[in-house]
């Protein structure tokens, strides 16, 4: 495991440095400190170590457990309104801020790496499933489909990228941001579907 580790890392740091065509095998071998068939063995194709980078990229580590099925993404479900939404945001920036780095290589690999496309093909819809997901622990119901695609779109990579990059909002800036939008796209008839959990109200504890 730790070897996959130290791969996934050095993937990672060149992905996102040098984008697809820039990254070799040979290159992520020299950069883990490993032999290039230790590489193969492990992720069998390039594309499949950029799937792979950016997999744990938006988890956060390498365990192959979703996100979706994690204790902190349970967590969205207790707690006040902004409690929760804070959680949730936090989950958000920190998936975008270890994964958009690596996007471009994706995106570069999916013209030519059938199994590039059809990651890339799956990433928007595997996020929005997420958000959807979250939002009913949060809201205690499902959530309309309309708050679901707006914070959907909000919380894209496009916009964490103009955000952070173009107009160099920190991180913390960003994160408090989207917490405002999403306490402003739920609302008060929203807040009012709050249902209470372990005994704390849906204004706080």
């Amino acid at each position: 495991m730790e070897t996959r580790r130290t791969v996934l890392n050095a993937a990672t740091k060149l992905f996102a440095e040098r984008g697809w065509a820039g990254t070799t095998l040979s290159a992520v071998a020299a950069e883990a400190g490993t032999a290039i068939e230790t590489v193969y063995s492990a992720f069998r194709s390039k594309s499949g170590l950029l799937i792979a980078a950016i997999d744990a990229a938006i988890v956060g580590d390498d365990d192959e457990t979703p996100l979706v099925d994690r204790p902190e993404f349970a967590d969205l479900g207790t707690g006040a309104l902004s409690e929760r939404l804070t959680a949730a945001t936090r989950i958000i920036t920190m998936a975008l801020v270890r994964a958009v780095p690596l996007m471009g290589a994706l995106v570069e690999a999916s013209a030519c790496d059938v199994a590039a496309k059809a990651r890339l093909d799956t990433y928007e819809s595997d996020r929005r499933a997420v958000i959807s997901y979250g939002l009913e622990l949060i809201l205690g119901n499902s959530a309309p489909e309309a708050l679901v695609d707006s914070i959907w779109a909000i919380a894209g990579p496009e916009v964490f990228a103009k955000l952070t990059k173009e107009r160099q909002w920190s991180i913390e800036t960003y994160q408090s941001w989207l917490v405002e939008i999403g306490l402003a796209l739920l609302g008060q008839d929203f807040s009012e579907r709050i249902r209470p959990r372990g005994g704390e109200t849906a204004r706080g504890k």
